[in-house]
């Protein structure tokens, strides 16, 4: 199902049901908030810096746009990747939630990353759809 659910946002502002490791069957994620499965969580979740964050943990939102330090050199970094590799914004993730909320920007996610031609989720980090294959860009 294509279905988009807050609790896939990260706390850094990805959305992790855009992923690869959350969309291929075989070493599936079942994304940064999963804290339920231990058969999912990755090694990159247990050791991510911005997941592991103490501000995140105790803050209202569980997003690191209610830190002072925002954006911090990790959320840089890894917003820097994203635009430059996967032609997204951790950061415009962030801000938008901020600014509209979770549920409007789910919504918006739901529609800027479905395939064409199927409908299906595609992943940020391919450029055809796991689903039909068709090709974009």
């Amino acid at each position: 199902m294509n279905e988009m659910k807050k609790e896939l946002i990260a706390p850094c502002g990805m959305n992790c049901r855009l992923c690869i490791g959350y969309q291929r069957e075989k070493n599936k994620c079942a994304g940064c908030r999963n804290e339920i499965d231990i058969r999912y969580i990755t090694k990159g979740c247990v050791s991510c810096i911005i997941k592991n964050c103490h501000v995140i943990k105790e803050n209202k939102s569980g997003f690191c746009f209610e830190c002072d330090k925002m954006p911090c050199r990790r959320l840089k970094q890894l917003d820097k990747r994203y635009k430059t590799k996967y032609h997204m914004s951790i950061l415009e993730n962030l801000h938008y939630i901020k600014e509209n909320g979770i549920e409007k920007f789910i919504d918006n996610e739901e529609s800027r990353w479905a395939c064409p031609k199927c409908g299906n989720i595609v992943s940020v980090h391919r450029t055809e759809c796991q689903k039909c294959g068709i090709i974009f860009s």
